[in-house]
């Protein structure tokens, strides 16, 4: 049992013998004491005092009392008003030492038959364009996400949506048979969703410039110019040719999906993320038309005179919103809701997690409604995980003209960095050749795993390739270093250190500080599963690198001439690298055991 469910429970039971009130011990949650206070745990009093009769101070004095007497744990105690800071006995943070070792998984919770079943869904790209680092965030937050909620002891199925029909698709394939002359991943020598990105690009390029010329020549506004624009009116027609099935426009989508697909498979590994199913929007939309002519049958609904379909949604303090256009197309809104229904059906899911930026907070309170609206009970209880935009030094990304952070030239530029930056003396200098680059890209990915990662998912971000390699400070690389760093130590040591018994052993002050953090992890793990949120594992595994660098300054391991000692110091350090291990697996950081 970890110390933090010792003293929970022992101040359970202090609380009913003391004053007749039966507690959970899961609603106490010990904190770590502040540093200007002495102690190790800190026990809030206040829910106990309507029990209890009594200030803040005697009820807490009462309750330390109890527990120095009745815990085996509990050494002593000091009261700052409400607040009951615990002194943990030395020799018992041995037998926490000893517990973690023994847990396979320590920190994680097991998923079982009756656990929750969690979808996650997150990615969500076009097939008009490559990956960004937009998407960077987006797929680096979700799968951090659903292995954080996994290590919760939830059933967890990540998932994607493709969006692989609609007018953008349209402009890309438009622009292909204008003046793409034939041109595949092959003849071209790039990636399929590369080359199918730089004709979306090229449609934007031909477009503006046809706007400006109508515009000059007619003496009009480029707004009103946009009006008669024949590029966009061919790519509306296609897209209508699509929806009714056209066989030539349907098998250039086809075959120009396809090279897209196998350029996203390779980033998505490459990156490190991955889905349990994916969906489409071109199987999705028809299910979410259905629903809507449905709900425009049952008054749910209404059609304006051009024939499109909207919901009203001002009683529920938003607007109207369109949901079929007046050529009959579908927009993303209704394609939500048929991916809704479809996953409904494929899964037993007990929580959905829509993984997508604060620029749609507003489409997610939509959608929340219209599936209630439609019938399905389940859609006021969508979570939208919103988090902020990824900007850069010089302004945010625009997709059309190019000015995009491309996610493979980003990973291209990180591991290229890292190289740079293994030729300072002394770096890498324990790696043989032949693992050096599969190091370089553990390091040179994790730095930019982390340095995302590391950030309020609720906040904007800007991010910065150099700053986030650095090996000293809150970095990727600082925490691999570490990590390494232990393996190498643990490699010097003798196997007979990790057998020793040292049960009997009672740690000094820096031992039980890094005890201490290494009893925080389970904790750290629930919490960042209730917040959702990655910053939480990433910051935790941060602090504790860092007390284990100042541990390694100042107790000598492998030198330490007693055995007892030195075993103890060794079997705390392996602890620590199975922790930072296990955080930075959360992450989708992978450790190298040689820097």
């Amino acid at each position: 049992m970890s110390i933090d469910k010792i003293i929970a429970e022992s101040t359970a039971q202090a609380v009913l013998a003391l004053y007749g009130l039966e507690v959970s011990a899961d609603s106490i949650v010990p904190q770590t004491t502040k540093k200007e206070f002495e102690g190790n745990l800190t026990v809030v009093v206040f829910p106990f005092l309507k029990a209890s009769h009594k200030r803040p101070e005697e009820t807490a004095q009462e309750i330390g009392d109890y527990l120095v007497a009745n815990c085996e744990a509990v050494e002593k105690y000091n009261v700052i008003k409400g607040f009951l800071n615990i002194t943990i006995k030395p020799s018992f943070w041995t037998s926490v030492l000893l517990h973690m070792t023994q847990e396979e998984n320590y920190g994680i919770k097991p998923v079982t038959d009756d656990s929750k079943l969690v979808m996650v869904e997150y990615s969500s790209p076009n097939t008009n364009k490559p990956l960004h680092l937009g998407h960077v965030r987006n797929n680096l937050l979700g799968y951090s996400l659903a292995k954080i909620l996994e290590a919760n002891g939830n059933k967890v199925v990540k998932t994607n949506i493709v969006n692989d029909r609609g007018i953008h698709i349209c402009k890309s394939m438009l622009a292909w048979l204008k003046w793409g002359e034939g041109a595949t991943p092959e003849s071209t020598g790039k990636k399929g969703d590369h080359l199918i990105g730089d004709y979306y690009v090229l449609f934007d390029k031909h477009y503006k410039a046809e706007v400006k010329q109508i515009a000059a020549e007619q003496g009009i506004s480029e707004e009103e110019a946009e009006k008669q624009s024949t590029l966009m009116q061919e790519a509306r027609e296609m897209l209508k040719k699509w929806e009714a099935g056209d066989p030539e426009v349907r098998a250039l989508w086809r075959k120009m999906n396809e090279w897209v697909y196998a350029g996203f498979d390779e980033t998505y590994k490459r990156m490190g993320v991955s889905f349990d199913k994916i969906y489409y929007e071109s199987e999705t939309y028809l299910e979410g038309k259905e629903k809507v002519l449905e709900g425009l049958e049952k008054g749910v609904f209404y059609r304006k005179e051009d024939g499109s379909v909207w919901a009203d949604l001002t009683p529920d303090g938003l607007d109207h919103k369109l949901l079929l256009r007046s050529d009959g197309t579908s927009v993303y809104m209704t394609q939500d809701i048929g991916t809704a229904k479809l996953r409904y059906q494929d899964y037993p899911i007990d929580q959905m997690i829509y993984v997508v930026g604060n620029e749609q907070n507003y489409h997610f309170q939509v959608l929340a409604l219209l599936l209630d609206k439609v019938g399905f009970k389940w859609g006021k209880d969508l979570i939208h995980f919103s988090y902020g935009m990824v900007e850069l030094p010089n302004g945010k990304m625009k997709s059309r003209e190019g000015t995009v952070v491309d996610a493979d030239e980003l990973m291209d530029e990180m591991i290229d960095t890292a190289r740079a930056m293994s030729n300072e003396p002394g770096r890498l200098a324990g790696v043989p050749d032949e693992e050096k680059e599969d190091v370089l890209r553990m390091i040179g990915l994790g730095a930019l795993k982390y340095f995302i990662l590391k950030v309020d998912p609720r906040k904007n971000m800007l991010f910065n390739p150099q700053e986030s390699i650095d090996f000293n400070g809150n970095t990727g690389p600082f925490i691999q270093y570490t990590y390494a760093r232990i393996q190498s130590v643990l490699r010097k040591s003798d196997a007979a250190d990790m057998q020793t018994d040292i049960a009997a052993y009672e740690p000094n002050e820096k031992e039980v500080e890094l005890l201490q953090r290494l009893a925080d992890f389970a904790g750290v793990v629930t919490e960042a599963g209730k917040s959702y949120s990655p910053a939480i594992i990433a910051n935790y595994v941060f602090e504790l690198a860092k007390a284990y660098n100042q541990f390694y300054h100042d107790c000598s391991i492998l030198k330490e001439e007693n055995a007892v000692t030195r075993a103890f110091r060794l079997q705390l350090s392996q602890m620590v690298a199975k922790v930072l291990k296990s955080g930075f697996a959360l992450l989708g950081i992978e450790m190298p055991s040689r820097m």
